[in-house]
């Protein structure tokens, strides 16, 4: 069976010498085997949109029309390969009637990767935004410029938590998404300000609300294949969990 198993003492531990919970294949099934294959596929998928984020930021702050075409062709290969993963998800629901740790994987393997899919479309909107500013040298809002640095630091911590199935590094993501949220309403009062003392720029400062609304969007994605992580791994949904309440 696929299943979810704290590694022993003496197994191989995770750079910061924490033992992660790990996906292991306890017997060479038909069902383990595809499910061993799919969790490849999912990273790989994951690993590519990480990327294609990362591609889009670059072309936004140094303009490149080739490096918005490539970013297109490679969301288009996401969205073939997310139909594909669907459809093999189904397919083993279908045929293998999984049951257990394995039903939860698959799950969990439907909605990442529809997120991941989504994710790649908010990369394409980013790169296809860096060629209607009408100023060479537009003036980035110092907020702006943050989310641009601090979501894929967020995405690749996110790949790291789903490649080890870390729920507590899955979890640090989560409260990470608050801060994206908080620059995001940064960026909108930046912009105001800016319109307001600079009109003729106001089509420009626009298009760079579009782009926060954007990344904003992206972090929201990130906490939801991060809560997704921590489903997997414990079976909870902490999806709309009420909050602690305060220690006075």
């Amino acid at each position: 069976m696929y299943q979810t198993k704290k590694m022993s003492p003496n197994s191989e531990t995770s750079a910061d010498g924490a033992n992660p919970p790990q996906f292991r294949v306890a017997n060479d099934t038909q069902l383990d085997i595809q499910l061993s294959a799919l969790r490849r596929r999912l990273i790989r998928e994951s690993s590519q949109a990480t990327d294609l984020l990362t591609q889009s930021l670059e072309v936004l702050w140094n303009p490149d029309a080739e490096g918005v075409r490539e970013i297109r062709r490679i969301e288009k290969q996401i969205d073939i390969e997310e139909v594909r993963i669907e459809q093999e998800c189904f397919r083993i629901l279908a045929l293998q009637q999984p049951f257990g740790a394995d039903f939860r994987f698959l799950t969990f393997s439907l909605k990442v990767n529809s997120d991941i899919e989504r994710l790649a479309d908010h990369a394409s909107s980013i790169a296809k935004i860096s060629k209607k500013f009408e100023s060479d040298s537009p003036d980035w809002p110092d907020s702006l410029r943050e989310m641009g640095e601090r979501v894929p630091l967020m995405c690749q911590e996110l790949l790291r938590a789903v490649v080890q199935i870390d729920p507590a590094a899955a979890q640090e993501v989560v409260d990470k998404d608050k801060a994206i949220d908080k620059l995001d309403k940064q960026t909108f009062q930046e912009l105001a300000i800016k319109i307001e003392t600079n009109p003729n720029h106001a089509a420009d400062y626009m298009l760079m609300y579009r782009i926060s609304r954007e990344l904003e969007r992206v972090g929201d994605l990130l906490g939801n294949i991060a809560e997704d992580v921590i489903y997997l791994v414990t079976g909870d949904i902490v999806r709309h969990s009420p909050k602690p309440p305060k220690s006075n």
